[in-house]
């Protein structure tokens, strides 16, 4: 199978875990969502999510998550996972995932994320940040 995750920027790989199995020993559904927030966690990093927040209070919450899965994955094997902004609103952004099995050479799950920016001092969602918007156009443009 070619590279599904060629079209996805930030790319986050880590093995499966004895504890991810469920009682029919495969990967629970919870730790997928697990595995998509471990990617969502690489991508603010490299867009400087925390640098943004730490210098104007704003930062970026989920609002909303799903996840389709494709594949049973279980253990011992080793997960990739792609993370990627489909889109970005005014306060949002669409983020989108794809978790790949190594031993199964397939995609085994499919999530996105909605995403708005929020101002931790005033407690409410706010405009996109400029910073963070031009990081992640950036950043999509060189993972396209």
């Amino acid at each position: 199978m070619s590279d599904p995750l060629t079209e996805f920027p930030v790319v986050y790989e880590q093995p499966v875990v004895w504890g991810d199995l469920d009682a029919h020993a495969h990967v629970s559904n919870v730790r997928y969502f697990r595995y998509m927030e471990n990617a969502r966690v690489a991508y603010y990093r490299r867009i400087g999510k925390y640098a943004v927040e730490e210098a104007t209070g704003i930062t970026l919450l989920v609002a909303e998550t799903r996840c389709r899965f494709l594949k049973p994955v279980s253990f011992p094997d080793t997960v990739r996972t792609g993370a990627s902004v489909a889109e970005i609103g005014r306060h949002h952004a669409k983020m989108q995932f794809q978790v790949v099995s190594e031993a199964l050479d397939a995609v085994a799950a499919e999530g996105d994320a909605a995403i708005v920016a929020y101002d931790l001092a005033e407690r409410r969602k706010v405009p996109f940040p400029d910073d963070l918007r031009r990081a992640i156009e950036e950043l999509e443009a060189v993972g396209r």
